[in-house]
């Protein structure tokens, strides 16, 4: 059992280290607070092979693990939280066409999707089903060589910009197995999009509701067979929970990074505040939690790659304890900071409104605990 990272996971590391410091952190509160969404720094990212990380490389992708994926994304979101999370989200639907996708599928989209040529969206939460995602309403009825979708989506990252929708429809029976998967792209007659969402955070990228009015989408662009859509979506969904809860680690570790500095720069009844035990024991239960959710997503990274039966299990579990860690450690580096935390000058702010929807997409961490009993008693 070793715990270290090997030499080309090191540089791998490095460089998306070296990417987020000179092209995501000198940016990351402008594009915050401007609400823009940098497309020319994504096509910055997909040339280090970063917008098809564990797509094989016959059609343009990296071939990595997903643990080399995490530790691309927790590099990525040191520098900016929102860009690494819209990356994994393009990661996970470019996975799910290169997995289950036919080979004419793949050739068709994956060489301009690990490119960003194209920039993909992963479209399954709906207006009344979230948590109870096989409830979704949203149909496909084949009519000849074309299903005719109709239906919306609800809270789509990149909605309205993406080029690329996996969309997860009904083509069966209510429940799981009614779900088919497609490939949608934009300029599709009956396809449209809502307004911009006003989020909390995550401002850098856009979110929209997806609707479809009579979408004609040819039989050729569904994702594997009729049914087993909702398959694809479940296990695009535990890589997708890895690359999350990644996220929450990088930007912990920054806000962590941050706090220690302030401590050692503030002085507070004559001396630095690092000298205070208090705020000492606070930093070390922060450092602490971060390090032991870091351990739990490498292990069920590592426990994903080698097909281990836990996988789902593992996931979910570092999902859930990661995204809850990330932002408490964030929320507490704002709390060191004092009234100077709370300002837009510094940077806490943004950390903690970014972690926050971590906990809720991907499933939310209430639904990781369904899932962590469910396999529980299965096993």
């Amino acid at each position: 059992m070793d715990f270290a990272l090997n030499d080309d996971q090191r540089a791998i590391q490095d460089m998306a280290s070296g990417f987020a410091a000179e092209r995501l952190a000198p940016h990351s509160a402008e594009w915050d607070e401007k609400k823009h969404f940098p497309v020319d720094v994504l096509l910055e990212a997909a040339s280090l092979g970063f917008a098809g990380i564990y797509v094989q490389d016959d059609v343009g992708g990296s071939g990595l693990s997903r643990l080399d994926a995490s530790i691309i994304f927790e590099a990525l979101s040191y520098g900016d939280v929102p860009t690494a999370a819209y990356l994994t989200i393009h990661n996970m639907a470019s996975w799910m066409i290169d997995r289950f996708g036919s080979d004419d599928l793949r050739r068709r989209y994956l060489p301009r999707l690990t490119t960003m040529e194209l920039i993909a969206s992963y479209c399954l939460t709906e207006p009344g089903s979230g948590s109870d995602a096989a409830a979704l309403r949203t149909t496909a009825r084949l009519d000849g060589d074309h299903y005719v979708l109709n239906g919306g989506k609800a809270f789509i990252s990149g909605g309205g910009v993406s080029d690329v929708y996996v969309v997860m429809a009904r083509t069966g029976a209510d429940g799981a197995k009614g779900v088919s998967a497609f490939v949608v792209e934009k300029g599709t007659p009956g396809l449209s999009f809502g307004a911009n969402e006003r989020k909390m955070g995550w401002n850098s990228q856009p979110t929209a509701a997806v609707n479809f009015d009579d979408c004609r989408v040819p039989v050729a662009n569904r994702i594997g067979q009729e049914g087993e859509g909702f398959r694809f979506a479940m296990m695009g969904l535990d890589g997708g929970r890895l690359n999350i809860a990644s996220c929450s680690l990088g930007g912990a570790a920054f806000a962590l990074d941050t706090a220690k500095a302030y401590l050692e720069s503030r002085k507070q009844f004559g001396k630095p505040l690092k000298d205070f035990q208090a705020l000492q024991f606070k930093l070390a239960d922060m450092a602490t939690e971060l390090e032991a959710a870091r351990l739990m997503v490498r292990r069920a990274a590592h426990a994903l790659d080698n097909k281990d039966p836990q996988a789902t299990k593992l996931c979910a579990m570092a999902k859930r304890f990661a995204t809850d860690a990330g932002f408490q450690v964030a929320n507490d580096a704002l709390q060191l900071h004092g009234g100077y935390g709370y300002l837009q000058d510094y940077p806490l702010e943004r950390i903690v409104r970014d972690l926050r929807v971590h906990q809720i997409l991907e499933g939310t961490n209430e639904i990781m605990r369904v899932i962590i009993a469910r396999e529980m008693f299965r096993q």
